[in-house]
């Protein structure tokens, strides 16, 4: 399901958020669509719900940049980490901050993250995703 068109609201500013987590209903063209909005660019699905997020490529996935998703660590057992079209394995780095706090990641292609993480939200799942945009 790769689609990303016009319609829905636009998530513009990084600032913006939908309150709560649902299901990424399309993605690709460089955005997202979920809850009935769109968004261009990349995403963090969190408890706290859909925030953009400014990371476009692997290279940008640092601790600094999953700022959120560590302020919400309490509240998840997993996070599923979209590196785009390819696998990329996360930094060295990353993966040890998120290990010190607790949280186990999987990083995959951002379409398998989107399948997997929609599976795990049917299940009331304590999941998050990080989503970079692909096109």
């Amino acid at each position: 399901m790769k689609l990303f068109g016009p319609r829905g609201r636009p998530l513009e500013r990084l600032e913006q958020h939908l309150p709560e987590q649902v299901p990424v209903e399309a993605y690709g063209n460089g955005g997202f669509r979920f809850g009935g909005m769109s968004h261009r660019g990349s995403i963090l699905i969190l408890p706290s719900g859909v925030h953009g997020w400014a990371a476009v490529a692997p290279s940008d996935i640092t601790g600094e940049s999953l700022a959120l998703v560590l302020a919400e660590v309490a509240s998840l057992d997993m996070l599923l980490i979209g590196t785009g079209n390819d696998l990329v394995p996360v930094k060295r780095s990353v993966a040890e901050a998120l290990r010190e706090q607790g949280l186990k990641h999987e990083a995959m292609s951002t379409g398998a993250a989107v399948r997997l993480f929609n599976v795990m939200l049917g299940e009331r799942r304590r999941f998050a995703a990080a989503l970079l945009a692909v096109d």
